[in-house]
């Protein structure tokens, strides 16, 4: 019968854990450099992850906390894909662009070079071309 009170009297014993604010903001100075995710520092140093997030309420650092997007209705999901399609879109039209322009300047070079100008921007000089 002792034996069973020896038990339940340990059963409900569990350790406390008090950390120094040095420590707290170690942890949050390691987090804040990208090296280490919560989940890492978590299992380095045998914490929890909500016992970090504790701490980066308690110190104000927003930054660190995880940021999420949340999409509730088939509107949203319509709006965030036209918007992808239409980044791509204007992506491949700035390299359209850029490909066109590299397209004129060597077209400028040649003719300078061939009609004896020193250089691209003697030519567009003479031809009133003004610069980009």
């Amino acid at each position: 019968m002792s034996t069973q009170i020896d038990v339940d009297m340990y059963k409900n014993d569990r350790v406390i854990r008090r950390y120094s604010e040095g420590f707290k903001l170690k942890i949050l100075a390691e987090l804040s450099t990208g090296k280490y995710s919560k989940n890492q520092l978590s299992s380095i140093y045998g914490l929890r992850s909500s016992t970090i997030n504790g701490w980066i309420k308690k110190y104000d650092r927003k930054d660190l906390m995880n940021t999420r997007i949340m999409v509730e209705n088939q509107d949203e999901i319509s709006r965030l894909k036209a918007l992808q399609k239409e980044i791509e879109q204007l992506k491949k039209l700035l390299l359209k662009k850029d490909l066109e322009l590299l397209v004129n300047d060597s077209y400028l070079e040649v003719i300078a070079e061939k009609y004896g100008y020193k250089d691209v921007a003697e030519l567009k000089k003479n031809l009133n071309i003004k610069p980009l």
